[in-house]
């Protein structure tokens, strides 16, 4: 099902939570809704699944207008960040729960529930756990019940709110592969809402890229990183170096990008668009080496400069093969020189 998104918009009293929002979800997509604490993503995804009402706006769903719907009438699957499993109820039980509530001539029979449970459960990795209760799950079998829980039900469009949000870093980790691949194999229209854009860029095919209620940028991952519509994308999306024109004229010139810059604009520098070298020994150093951080394959380098006023930013992130350092043979302190493969301009 495809999901489109016309002119919406929301307000709670005076605060402005969604400002004309136009949006379109291709069919079989996992879209992520992506944008800090604030900016209307869960209100965006709350609006689409029927359990909030916009003041102006259509929701489309595969081209039938659902605005007006009631949620039991969308064939929206949810997903809850703290997962909202019925405690009383065994794992078994808690996924079928959707089937057993349907009105008795759409309801299947218990055979037939009993077998579609057990082939989730299957789906899910977890069918030895269909006895036990959500307390003696660990949170990420948790999320996975209630992720096989809301497929029970055969939606066609399916909406995770910080699906991950509440699990620790390692669990979160896993759990990103495994949605990937599960949608692989669904092929179900998803979105789920992160602030994480680490998650957002690993998992998700399309991103929307949400500020102040307003979609700043919507598009593929490797778009929106490599081609930010604007300052803002660029800073959220990925880690960038921010050069202001004015202040860091004389060291851009240093570099040889001080003829491209303009007086109000800003330079975005990705860190991986940093190339370094060592200084020659004589010569007096300007930037030098502060700290590095190995992380396997890749090595992060802050670089800082060795006059106050030499218009240097505090601390310059660049990226580079984890080979590639060690060839350098660089120690904290050590005199470097710089050059920039790709640059960004932005008012």
């Amino acid at each position: 099902m495809s999901i489109s998104i016309a002119q919406l918009n929301k307000r709670f009293g005076a605060f402005n939570a969604l400002n004309n929002i136009n949006l379109d979800i291709p069919e079989g997509e996992l879209a992520a809704l992506l944008g800090p604490s604030g900016c209307g993503k869960t209100t965006l995804l709350r609006i689409i699944a029927g359990l909030e009402w916009p003041d102006s706006g259509r929701v489309i769903i595969n081209g039938e207008d659902k605005t007006q719907a009631h949620a039991s009438h969308r064939g929206i699957g949810f997903v809850f960040q703290h997962y909202a499993l019925f405690r009383h109820m065994t794992v078994f039980d808690n996924i079928a729960f959707g089937l057993r509530i349907k009105p008795r001539r759409q309801r299947p029979a218990e055979s037939v529930i009993r077998t579609k449970v057990h082939t989730l459960l299957e789906l899910v990795q977890l069918d030895w756990l269909h006895d036990h209760f959500p307390d003696q799950l660990s949170g990420g079998q948790r999320q996975r019940i209630a992720l096989a829980r809301a497929l029970a039900v055969e939606p066609s469009v399916l909406l995770l709110d910080e699906p991950f949000g509440a699990l620790d870093a390692s669990v979160r980790k896993d759990l990103r592969q495994w949605l990937r691949t599960l949608h692989r194999e669904l092929h179900v229209t998803s979105i789920f809402v992160t602030h994480d854009q680490e998650e957002a860029m690993e998992v998700a095919s399309r991103i929307v890229v949400l500020n102040k209620g307003k979609v700043e940028q919507q598009g593929s991952p490797s778009e929106l990183y490599d081609q930010p519509a604007n300052a803002f994308v660029s800073q959220f999306i990925g880690q960038t170096n921010v050069l202001d024109s004015h202040n860091h004229q004389h060291w851009l010139q240093s570099i040889g990008l001080g003829d491209d810059a303009h007086p109000g604009l800003v330079a975005h520098v990705r860190p991986q668009h940093i190339t370094i070298e060592k200084t020659p020994t004589g010569l007096p150093p300007s930037i030098v080496l502060k700290d590095w951080q190995h992380l396997g394959a890749i090595t992060r380098v802050e670089l800082t400069g060795t006059k106050p006023d030499d218009g240097l930013p505090p601390v310059l992130h660049v990226e580079m093969p984890s080979e590639h350092f060690k060839q350098l043979q660089l120690f904290k302190g050590d005199a470097v020189n710089i050059s920039i493969k790709q640059v960004q301009w932005f008012n």
